[in-house]
């Protein structure tokens, strides 16, 4: 497998197989990572595995205050890599909260970028109910944010209309390009390559040049990636998943994401899809993930046609 990588990188004539293994190893090394506040213990040990500057993701967990997310964000900052936190625009009751807690990550962790999400909140305590009405509010500009993540839902989500979220995409691409902002969607994570892939050329076909980022559950328990899976809504791929449960058990498993990896692997070798890239999702299984990328990335895997491959 190593030889394989090293022609590729030499820029010697490779086979399909070996352009898959380096395409593979590549999407592991650029892939961003989800962390949470009660992970932050294992950031030594990830410093072993993953490489300086490597985008973390600080999700922001029910009841957790601005503060913590700001105490994530300076660890990860002195750990070496580059911190991007969850801002849920439904938990700011006012321009001031915003403003305060941007300049606090800004300054005290550097921050260069946050991925907005709504939050999933019936209600919102302040006056942004959704993701656009902070984009067109100047709050990122003046702390001088240039580069922004949002939520992409390329199977739809259980509470919203499937036309509003297109629309609403359209709109974010938009606002970030009237407003001179590098945008990213960083979708939920999803259980078969063909929907994001099918949704990242809708884009395209829409005008949208914005980085299109899939995001992939780690390696974790069926049980864990079924719970979440239900709470956030996976679409037609989990409706196909779960009417075949020797495959899901198998997809899913202690291995990992080896076969979605895989799949979108063969489609940047094709040239079938410009996404930029892929993020884990950890479900508190941060410094696993974390293993299951330095192999991946390291060439330490087997292909392999059924399962994708075996780290």
């Amino acid at each position: 497998m190593a030889s394989n990588m090293a022609q590729a990188a030499s820029g010697k004539a490779t086979s399909p197989v070996q352009d898959r293994a380096a395409v593979i190893a590549q999407l592991a090394r650029d892939a961003s990572v989800e962390i949470n506040v009660h992970d932050i213990g294992h950031l030594e040990e990830s410093r072993r595995l993953l490489p300086e500057g490597k985008a973390l993701y600080i999700s922001h967990l029910p009841r957790q205050q601005w503060a913590e997310t700001e105490a994530a964000c300076r660890a990860v900052r002195a750990a070496g890599f580059r911190p991007v936190p969850h801002v849920p625009v439904r938990l700011l009751p006012d321009v001031a909260t915003v403003d305060r807690v941007l300049s606090g990550f800004v300054n005290a962790a550097q921050v260069d970028e946050v991925l907005l999400i709504s939050g999933d909140y019936p209600q919102a305590v302040g006056p942004y109910t959704e993701v656009l009405q902070l984009m067109h509010s100047g709050a990122l500009q003046r702390q001088g944010l240039r580069r922004v993540s949002v939520a992409g839902h390329p199977e739809g989500h259980p509470r919203v209309r499937l036309a509003d979220i297109r629309r609403a995409e359209l709109d974010k691409a938009r606002a970030a390009q009237q407003a001179g902002l590098e945008l990213t969607f960083l979708t939920q994570f999803f259980f078969e390559h063909s929907p994001f892939l099918d949704w990242v050329g809708e884009l395209r076909s829409s005008g949208v040049r914005a980085r299109v980022v899939g995001g992939l559950a780690g390696p974790t328990k069926l049980s864990t990636l079924i719970k979440f899976a239900m709470r956030c809504g996976a679409g037609a791929s989990m409706r196909v998943l779960t009417a075949r449960p020797a495959a899901f058990t198998k997809l899913w498993g202690d291995h990992g994401p080896e076969s979605l990896f895989d799949g979108l692997a063969k489609a940047r070798c094709e040239g079938a899809s410009d996404f930029a890239g892929v993020h884990l999702f950890c479900f508190g299984g941060f410094a696993r993930s974390c293993q299951w990328l330095q192999a991946v990335a390291d060439g330490r895997f087997l292909l392999d046609d059924a399962a994708g491959f075996r780290v």
